[in-house]
């Protein structure tokens, strides 16, 4: 599984053979989200949480939008589309 970005002790994962819209799974120890990028210019949007609370939800979407284009770019390359 590819983590193409870290932050916070969080990887953030884009399954080579996952489904699309474009998404990513944030994930924790025990923990896991999962948000839709919304591709090419977001903002990222919670659609799956497994343990987190609000406010680290609220840190990865701002962490998410930061990295957009990166994460975008990232979808693409391995999917080839959004």
């Amino acid at each position: 599984m590819p983590t193409v970005f870290r932050f916070d002790g969080l990887r953030v994962v884009i399954y080579p053979n996952d489904h699309r819209p474009s998404h990513v799974h944030v994930i924790g120890r025990d923990t896991e989200a999962v948000f839709l990028l919304q591709c090419p210019d977001g903002p990222a949007v919670l659609r799956e949480n497994y343990r987190f609370n609000a406010a680290a939800l609220e840190r990865m979407a701002a962490a998410l939008n930061d990295q957009m284009e990166s994460l975008c770019d990232r979808w693409k390359a391995i999917h080839g589309d959004f």
